[in-house]
């Protein structure tokens, strides 16, 4: 059965999309932030984030054969020894307090002049990033709302407007 096996195809073989997102994640270890389309960025996010779990949990094991097996497995993926070496020796100290979310994706505004491609930011979140908050304002319903704008300043309800009646002698049938 094939439960739980969506990923984004890129219109790709597999062989050329484990090469891409192989090339792609490389390029984002090395530099910090890459530009490609949305549709990649999307499908970098699982696929990098895998691989920088796999090196924060290599740092935090007691015996040298977990943690080379650990960078061994992240290898298969990235394809790259300098990038894996330093993502496993020097980057992932950045993400020791994150649990997740060490990268995030920007919408770039104009679109890509050759096929109309959304363009997107990839980059890595920095340790001290404390993301964006939620507000702790009060909401109010839409009903609230509603019957606020329909109210006079006194606060009392407007009272209902009677439509004017027409007169009888010029009905039009």
């Amino acid at each position: 059965m094939r439960h739980q096996k969506h990923h984004a195809t890129l219109g790709v073989t597999r062989s050329h999309r484990e090469s891409m997102m192989s090339n792609l994640a490389v390029a984002l270890i090395t530099h910090g932030r890459i530009q490609t389309t949305l549709t990649k960025a999307r499908a970098l996010r699982p696929f990098i984030e895998k691989v920088i779990t796999k090196a924060k949990h290599a740092a935090g094991k007691s015996e040298k054969r977990d943690a080379i097996h650990l960078r061994r497995l992240a290898l298969r993926d990235v394809r790259d020894e300098d990038a894996v070496t330093l993502l496993f020796n020097d980057k992932y100290k950045e993400f020791e307090n994150r649990s997740g979310g060490y990268t995030r994706i920007y919408k770039l505004g104009p679109q890509r002049l050759g096929d109309a491609a959304e363009m997107a930011l990839i980059e890595f979140v920095k340790a001290d990033d404390p993301g964006y908050k939620k507000s702790k304002g009060k909401r109010r319903s839409s009903k609230g709302r509603r019957a606020k704008a329909a109210a006079p300043e006194g606060g009392a309800p407007a009272p209902a407007a009677e439509a004017p009646k027409a007169p009888e002698g010029d009905a039009k049938a």
